[in-house]
């Protein structure tokens, strides 16, 4: 069985969430209230990206800009990449993430060529607008990093997931093994998910490399 990694982008392979870098930049200061209502399950990840970054009216040269000068990704990033080609294991982001900026990010840390799975962004007059796709091409509005998932397994893949916050949740109960940091950690240890904590992606290989073949802790 051939195994994938398949990890969330803001907070999880970056230390700080991008998006709100920007938001807090470029946005209106309101737009915290709109994520809450997000947190509570009031909307969804849709309908926050489609409400906050509406007031983002910034050109799209200044906020690549933007994104380049604050690219910054954990320690061990591309040590772990570097064995996941040697051992033949795939790497996928899938984020609620923008896609322009997860693509800048890794070009700038020299790691392009990954697989991005992320709202496809459009800069307008209106704001970024944004949109998310299933596997199959069609529309979604949540749930985005559990459909990819499960279209992962139907593949036939073991999936190990990375990942820091509530939205991770869902979709890392249902990988073989999870490695967690920020709040997901909180919530693995509440629910007592198997699951390697870390800090840095140097933890996440050294984890990697003690994992059965199954991919769950012995």
């Amino acid at each position: 069985m051939k195994t994938m990694i398949q990890s969330d982008f803001d907070g999880t392979i970056t230390p700080d969430d991008m998006s709100f870098l920007i938001l807090d930049t470029f946005g209106k200061p309101g737009w915290r209230r709109i994520l809450d209502q997000y947190k509570v399950g009031e909307i969804t990840i849709a309908d926050f990206n489609a409400r906050a970054f509406a007031d983002v009216k910034t050109d799209e040269a200044t906020l690549r800009r933007f994104v380049r000068e604050n690219a910054e990704v954990r320690p061990g990033f591309q040590e772990l990449l570097a064995y996941c080609r040697e051992h033949d294991i795939d790497f996928t982001i899938v984020s609620n993430g923008l896609d322009f900026y997860i693509k800048i990010i890794l070009e700038t840390v020299g790691a392009s060529g990954i697989d991005v799975f992320a709202a496809r962004a459009q800069f307008g007059k209106n704001g970024i607008e944004s949109s998310y796709f299933c596997p199959d091409g069609k529309l979604i509005r949540d749930k985005f990093k559990d459909a990819y998932l499960a279209s992962f397994r139907r593949r036939g893949y073991r999936v190990l997931y990375a990942g820091n916050g509530p939205s991770d949740l869902s979709p890392a109960r249902e990988a073989a093994h999870i490695f967690a940091t920020g709040s997901l950690l909180d919530q693995c240890r509440e629910l007592r998910l198997a699951h390697s904590p870390f800090d840095d992606f140097g933890q996440v290989l050294t984890a990697l490399k003690s994992l059965p073949d199954d991919g769950a802790r012995p």
